[in-house]
């Protein structure tokens, strides 16, 4: 048995046992994820939703956050939780979630928000709840905040300034369709490539680029192997605090209160974090010489592109009027 495969038994044993007993036995444990250090903004919005559930609780409760993908990646975070096993917490990107509901990907899909104000908007008008709601129903996973904010642009081993130059460009996207459908309709070669292979990816020449937001740049050190960071501002990103629903099932009333109304505190918490982080990151990293911010011209035709996309694509997932409410917003 490999050491991931232990590590992830030991888990959902542990768990298994501490909500077995009763609460005078053993304290409930309850196990999280993320792929990150410490020092990554998604990590510490998790660590605040711990605080804020033990402030909220008031009872004994333990956590654990296993941190730098020690039980593998977001799309393996997913199918514990909705499992009940391994995992009853983390962060995950929508687009792993797309085997249980197609609408998934739509939270934070390519040009879907105008600028961190209307990103900002939508959350606070809560109107990605159907698609939460979808997601708990078939995969029993709660979204129970929104982390994220940092707005995503792609970066790659040479500059990229027009549509023109970005012709035929070989980069990876996430797993859900709709990321290679909307890179495709600008004249991008996408291709899938899980998340931890990238930097050797283009280290190796099999693509060309990636994209990501401030934090996954840094953190993953990317700029090494593409130190042109492409101003495509192409999306914002959202990552969802995500609890296991068969997990919350088995906890005690007050426990569930109190996590409902932690995870909303630390998503928001997480949002005004790496929003704010997001332009001084990068300032850092070119003042070090680490990276080149490459002006983008062509934001507005690539969106013009894209659009017609989006529209399909909520027409199919049935998030239309969605789409429509969110481009509504002034």
């Amino acid at each position: 048995m490999q050491r991931r495969e232990f590590v992830t038994c030991l888990a959902a044993a542990g768990f298994a046992a501490a909500v077995a007993r009763p609460a005078a036995a053993q304290t409930i444990t309850l196990h999280g994820a993320v792929q990150f250090n410490d020092e990554h903004v998604f990590t510490r919005g998790l660590v605040r939703f711990e605080e804020l559930v033990k402030k909220y609780y008031g009872k004994p409760v333990n956590f654990v956050l296993h941190k730098n993908s020690e039980l593998g990646l977001e799309k393996q975070y997913f199918e514990y939780m909705a499992q009940g096993k391994a995992v009853d917490y983390g962060i995950v990107s929508p687009a792993h979630m797309s085997t249980f509901s197609k609408a998934a990907p739509f939270i934070d899909a390519p040009f879907l928000f105008r600028d961190l104000d209307h990103w900002n908007k939508v959350l606070d008008q809560d109107l990605l709840k159907p698609i939460a709601d979808e997601i708990a129903k078939k995969a029993e996973v709660m979204l129970i905040g929104y982390a994220g904010g940092g707005t995503r642009n792609i970066f790659a081993n040479k500059p990229v300034h027009n549509l023109a130059e970005m012709k035929g460009l070989k980069v990876r996207v996430q797993g859900a369709p709709i990321w290679s459908k909307t890179f495709g309709a600008t004249g991008m070669a996408p291709t899938v490539i899980a998340y931890n292979e990238i930097y050797n990816a283009i280290q190796n020449g099999v693509i060309e680029a990636g994209e990501n937001e401030a934090a996954g740049v840094e953190t993953m050190k990317f700029y090494e192997v593409g130190s042109n960071l492409n101003m495509t501002q192409h999306a914002i990103t959202i990552r969802p605090i995500c609890f296991s629903g068969k997990t919350f099932a088995k906890l005690p009333a007050d426990l569930q209160a109190a996590i409902v109304k932690a995870g909303k505190e630390a998503g928001a918490y997480g949002r005004q974090l790496e929003a704010k982080e997001d332009e001084a990151k990068l300032e850092a990293l070119e003042k070090a010489g680490k990276l080149k911010r490459i002006p983008f011209a062509d934001r507005a035709k690539m969106k013009q592109l894209v659009d017609p996309i989006m529209a399909a694509y909520a027409k199919e997932i049935e998030a239309d009027q969605i789409l429509a409410k969110i481009n509504a917003i002034k």
